[in-house]
């Protein structure tokens, strides 16, 4: 059961960690490493009914109803990857962009072979559901960036919106986020005023209460988590229900949308000065991108292994 929750931990970690990466998707990540549905159907018992057995049954009998256990060691990855595994990746990213994209690359191109095996069988229905997917996905990462703004509202709506890449692979919540203008605000220099903010408190300091700066990008980052767990839950009743109806179909579109949104992740590309991205084929002759199409092989062959070692196990 340790070596169980350990690695589910170890999934909440990545799933938090590329979340937080324009282009890849925290949701991708639950897909590939199998713990998708258990997620969305965990999430969408957050409910009435269950608020109604916390209250009359108590809370062991709501923490079994919602698959507690599960939720908490999830989520506990995607909090701790915020301070540490994503801390790690920003720098990588950094210093590393194109082999690390090389490497993102490569792992969605293998998780076809692993989604391949979640669709009973490829019909006409199936078919157009892949064409749709891949074509929402592409419209996605050519999409312009707009700057909606920063009121309360649109912070809110921002937690709702940004949530959706924990929840539909191929769908990066980061990457809307940047479209909407306040990626830097609320992936940044909100998060960034938390983290330091713990720390003055761990040294009993309290001189942030006088920082105006300070309070408004705490407020802002309880205003997006307020509105990221109203949609986390409003999000995982819908998915949850249409697996359960339509699963083929749905998986189909998914697996569609991971695909158009490769476009996102693809590691050769330009960015101009008002944040458009064009893509390019690599210059062959240089040894980085030699470098890059090695992690993209790594990449493939990292989850292929993975899948076929969890199907051994």
């Amino acid at each position: 059961m340790l070596r169980v929750n350990f690695f589910l931990f170890l999934k909440g970690l990545a799933m938090g960690a590329v979340n937080k990466i324009p282009g890849v998707s925290g949701g991708t990540v639950a897909f590939v490493t199998g713990i998708y549905e258990d997620l969305i159907n965990s999430i969408k018992k957050i409910n009435f009914i269950s608020f109604k057995i916390l209250f009359t049954k108590g809370f062991k009998s709501f923490y079994e109803e919602i698959n507690g256990k599960f939720l908490i060691v999830v989520f506990s990855g995607v909090i701790a990857s915020f301070f540490s595994v994503s801390l790690i990746l920003d720098w990588l990213i950094q210093e590393y962009e194109l082999y690390v994209f090389g490497l993102f690359f490569g792992m969605i191109v293998g998780s076809f072979y692993v989604i391949y095996y979640q669709l009973e069988k490829i019909s006409l229905k199936s078919l157009i559901g892949i064409i749709l997917g891949i074509s929402f996905g592409i419209t996605i990462s050519f999409s312009e960036n707009y700057d909606v703004g920063t009121s309360n509202i649109i912070i809110f709506f921002s937690g709702v919106i940004a949530i959706s890449g924990m929840i539909l692979p191929g769908l990066s919540g980061s990457y809307l986020l940047l479209l909407m203008g306040n990626y830097t605000l609320i992936m940044v220099d909100s998060v960034n005023a938390l983290y330091f903010t713990l720390i003055e408190l761990i040294s009993f300091n309290f001189t942030f209460i006088d920082d105006v700066e300070r309070l408004y990008l705490l407020k802002v980052l309880l205003l997006f988590t307020s509105g990221s767990v109203v949609g986390l839950v409003f999000l995982s009743n819908i998915l949850s229900s249409l697996l359960k109806n339509y699963k083929t179909t749905t998986i189909s579109i998914i697996v569609g949308f991971i695909a158009g949104s490769l476009i996102g992740v693809w590691p050769w590309k330009d960015e101009n000065i008002i944040g458009n991205v064009s893509l390019f084929i690599p210059n062959f002759s240089l040894l980085e991108t030699w470098i890059t199409i090695f992690n993209i092989l790594i990449g493939i062959l990292f989850v292929v292994l993975l899948e076929r070692l969890a199907n051994k196990n």
